[in-house]
């Protein structure tokens, strides 16, 4: 560590003991904007035997509890590095040498487990129903199994999780460790879209660390320092999944990919199912070479969503299709009425064919189907100028007329007259 770098720090520390508490809000804005000052302090932690590590863990915490949101998020963004510093000087045995870290992780623990009242915080969450639209289905496309869950839905059947109320913690041991550790990766991939890209690669790299120590995968990968296994449970992999999952779309792609692929081993030697799924499923629904540049900044994910302007399909059979049909056929004879009415001649459809079996008259053989129309014509204009029927103004007997006029001609079709 540099003299220069040793200086800012020691800045930064006296600064903020003497800082009025009408200036902390400035004070945490301006502070996310020094990245010298963040990768000095990366550097500190780094170090275990470092002399300004237990004051800097210490200023750490009082961000933490000070009750600034940006504060809190400040010490968020060092939490992967503090966790793999952690776990790197408890597999070598070397427990003293991190006891400020330790002291630092306890505490964000212990405060985090409570609300502002004192009382323990439980957590929920509710698992999403299939038949409720999201931004990756639509229960359209899913079929008879989205009529099961609006069916469980309605009835209000949905699944809720819980995660608490979590018990204080005093010290760290091997049998509470990975409890502390989990809820503290949970805490921290609840605040990622406001980490640096500096945490989410910090993020990526310990991810990778502690999957590999101890195993052939580590020369593989050149990692120098502790060759030691280092235990993890299933659902610390669970919770670095989610914030590898968000690095890959924010810029970190390489370093995400060789994390999942690093934690993807590490579940198979553990026989780990729930990391696995996890990890498989992330690995399925990346992109094919699309996301290669990883310097442009943050990328969205990207996701077909089908229109849902119609939900139900044109062909599906409901009442309220079977309701309109019947309106549309009811609505037909009023139509024509309303058009007769208005002075427009409805002239009625009278079709000729030849039907087997029946015999046609003498003479009316060379009778052709363009003079019977020209007749027919003939005698509803006839009819129209009838000034009964003008003043009546009824289609049926318009009709009814018009074919009496047809049969006093001596009109005898060869086939059957349609209505």
């Amino acid at each position: 560590m540099f003299t220069s770098e040793k200086g800012a720090v020691e800045e930064w520390l006296s600064e903020f003991k003497t800082l009025p508490e009408t200036s902390l809000s400035n004070y945490a804005t301006n502070l996310k904007d020094k990245s010298s000052l963040v990768s000095s302090l990366y550097k500190v932690i780094q170090e275990p035997q470092s002399e300004l590590l237990e004051p800097v863990c210490h200023q750490l915490f009082e961000f933490y509890r000070s009750g600034e949101e940006q504060l809190l998020r400040f010490t968020l963004q060092f939490l992967p590095e503090l966790i793999w510093c952690y776990l790197a000087v408890s597999a070598s045995r070397n427990v003293h040498s991190s006891g400020c870290i330790e002291a630092l992780l306890l505490g964000v623990y212990n405060l985090e487990i409570v609300d502002k009242q004192g009382h323990s915080k439980v957590l929920s969450f509710t698992i999403p129903s299939l038949s409720k639209p999201s931004v990756y289905h639509e229960p359209s496309s899913i079929g008879s199994m989205a009529l099961t869950e609006s069916a469980l839905s309605q009835h209000g059947l949905s699944k809720v999780v819980y995660s608490g109320p979590h018990p204080q913690r005093e010290m760290l041991t091997a049998q509470n460790r990975f409890e502390v550790l989990t809820f503290l990766l949970l805490c921290y991939n609840a605040a990622l879209t406001y980490m640096p890209s500096v945490s989410l690669q910090s993020l990526c790299q310990i991810c990778s660390r502690i999957c590999v120590c101890g195993y052939p995968r580590q020369h593989v990968r050149k990692y120098k320092g502790i060759s030691s296994r280092i235990p993890v449970s299933s659902g610390f992999m669970v919770q670095m999944l989610t914030g590898i999952y968000f690095a890959f779309y924010n810029g970190e792609w390489d370093l995400a990919q060789k994390a999942l692929d690093d934690i993807i081993y590490r579940a198979q030697l553990e026989l780990y199912p729930e990391p696995l799924l996890v990890a498989n499923a992330i690995k399925a629904s990346l992109p094919h070479g699309a996301m290669k540049s990883n310097k442009e900044g943050a990328r969205c994910i990207q996701v077909e969503i089908t229109p849902t302007s119609s939900r139900i399909s044109r062909n599906a059979v409901t009442s309220m299709s079977i309701r309109g049909h019947r309106w549309k056929r009811h609505e037909h004879p009023d139509n024509s009425n309303d058009t007769t009415e208005l002075g427009i001649l409805v002239i009625p459809e009278i079709s000729v064919t030849n039907v087997a079996g029946e015999r046609t008259g003498n003479g009316e053989k060379g009778r052709t189907l363009g003079e019977i129309d020209a007749q027919h014509i003939q005698g509803v204009q006839e009819t129209a100028t009838d000034p009964r029927t003008e003043s009546k103004g009824l289609p049926e007997i318009r009709r009814q007329k018009s074919v009496r006029k047809m049969m006093e001609d001596g009109i005898n079709s060869p086939g059957r007259v349609q209505f």
